[in-house]
């Protein structure tokens, strides 16, 4: 959903959460340049070869067990409960059998998506990177489909290609 200013321009998203057709949460006010600086992020973490061998358990930013985002519903009251949509990183230790006893264990990383809506029902996805990427694309070229526009991906810019150039009535 589009986030207007006071003249009806819209200038960035919202996310509204569906399950089975019915909304249950609003959450990420204004969270269209995060998303999209997010997808880059994910696809750049996929062509490093650094630490993974696997490009599926690539994924931005050092930590194991980190936070890649977390959108809660948020009022004027600050009133909790109106949906959550968060992604966390996880390491999902799997044991690879040899011959006899011997054997080792195999780290995966992958991507936890949960979200939660108002009455407290949830869905959780557990992704590869290039999932995570395909989902995170999908969301940002819908968000720029509904504002006619394009996040800037020029590193540390926070604009939106074209915002503040629309022209107003005088």
């Amino acid at each position: 959903m589009a986030c207007r200013d006071s003249a009806g321009v819209p200038y960035e998203i919202t996310l509204e959460l569906f399950r089975d057709g019915v909304a249950y949460g609003s959450v990420g006010e204004r969270c269209g340049w995060f998303l999209a600086r997010l997808a880059r992020s994910v696809a750049e973490a996929r062509e490093c070869q650094l630490a993974w061998d696997d490009p599926d358990d690539r994924f931005p930013g050092e930590a194991d067990e980190a936070e890649l985002f977390g959108f809660r519903y948020r009022s004027r009251a600050e009133v909790v409960g109106g949906g959550e949509l968060r992604c966390q990183l996880r390491l999902i230790p799997v044991w690879v059998p040899g011959r006899g006893a011997t054997g080792r264990w195999r780290l995966t990383r992958r991507a936890c998506v949960e979200a939660w809506g108002a009455p407290g029902v949830g869905l959780r996805a557990v992704v590869t990177s290039g999932e995570l990427l395909v989902f995170l694309m999908a969301l940002v070229t819908e968000a720029e489909v509904r504002l006619g526009t394009q996040y800037g991906m020029e590193r540390n810019s926070s604009l939106i290609s074209g915002a503040g150039m629309a022209s107003r009535p005088r």
